[in-house]
């Protein structure tokens, strides 16, 4: 396993160790109508506590779940007990869907001991491996130092003068459909189409039936056919922030250190008028 992926096995034989914090990060579209609180309230890993990725965000912005102020992500860390010294290992239900951007957010906040459970919930039981039914008793506060890193995430500026100037290429996660402009968005009110000269490489491509991330050089292969060249710099984008940081993962297993990660995503260069967009498949 990478630094950045742990197994089932390898969580199951650590669970108990005292500096291991186990998180529950699951989080679904809104046409999904579900609860991933109330899901996590009903079955998770021994220990673990929930991750709120709408919670944890920027509560004055009318995009969904961007990063909140470094201040807010520490004293909700601290609050649950989560802080420096801790080997965090995040999860979601799905396999490897919202996980991942619970590992960039730690990261982005100059947490790197974190890692995510390769496969999630849905192959640990697959395996029959235990389950908690009630919340956890609560942790102890632990300071948490929470520092951003600039040079992870971008906005909508920086991306306009990508698209416009070149010097990194911008990468798709959404389904080839919707890249395309051949789908409706999920989201109401969003223009169909992707950010000019983007490239796409739909995230469920590096992903194994059962959840799991697929080997390294399989990865790297995905990246390259679809035209990214993996010695340039390069911004990974999506619908509103998730699964551009499966991407991110993707690219770090592949040796790629130059990234950074669009947090508006389609979401916010789709709903305004003044963004240029392209239809049809990446040229």
């Amino acid at each position: 396993m990478s630094k950045w992926l742990v197994s089932t096995e390898w969580l199951a034989t650590h669970l108990s160790a005292p500096d291991v914090v186990v998180m529950d990060a699951s989080w679904h579209l809104p046409t999904e109508k579900r609860d991933p609180k109330a899901e996590y309230l009903d079955e998770h890993i021994p220990g673990a506590l929930f991750f709120d990725i709408n919670d944890l965000s920027d509560s004055d912005s009318s995009l969904p779940h961007m990063l909140p102020a470094p201040e807010k992500f520490a004293s909700r860390m601290r609050h649950m007990g989560v802080g420096d010294g801790n080997r965090v290992v995040v999860y979601d239900t799905q396999g490897l869907f919202s996980a991942a951007r619970a590992w960039w957010m730690f990261r982005v906040f100059g947490h790197q001991d974190v890692a995510i459970l390769d496969g999630g919930l849905k192959k640990w039981k697959a395996e029959g491996r235990a389950l908690d039914f009630d919340e956890p008793r609560p942790r102890q506060e632990r300071h948490f130092s929470a520092r951003l890193q600039t040079t992870m995430v971008c906005d909508k500026d920086d991306m306009a003068k990508i698209s416009s100037a070149g010097g990194r290429q911008i990468v798709d996660a959404r389904s080839a459909p919707r890249f395309a402009g051949e789908e409706v968005e999920p989201r109401p009110g969003l223009r169909s189409g992707h950010i000019p000269g983007s490239l796409n490489v739909h995230y469920a491509s590096l992903l194994n039936a059962d959840g799991t991330l697929k080997p390294a050089d399989v990865v790297e292969a995905a990246f390259v056919e679809a035209g990214v060249d993996l010695s340039q710099p390069v911004a990974t984008s999506c619908g509103s922030g998730v699964t551009a940081a499966i991407l991110t993962l993707g690219l770090e297993l592949t040796g790629h250190r130059d990234l950074i990660l669009y947090d508006g995503s389609w979401t916010e260069w789709g709903s305004d008028d003044d963004l240029p967009i392209e239809t049809g498949a990446a040229t």
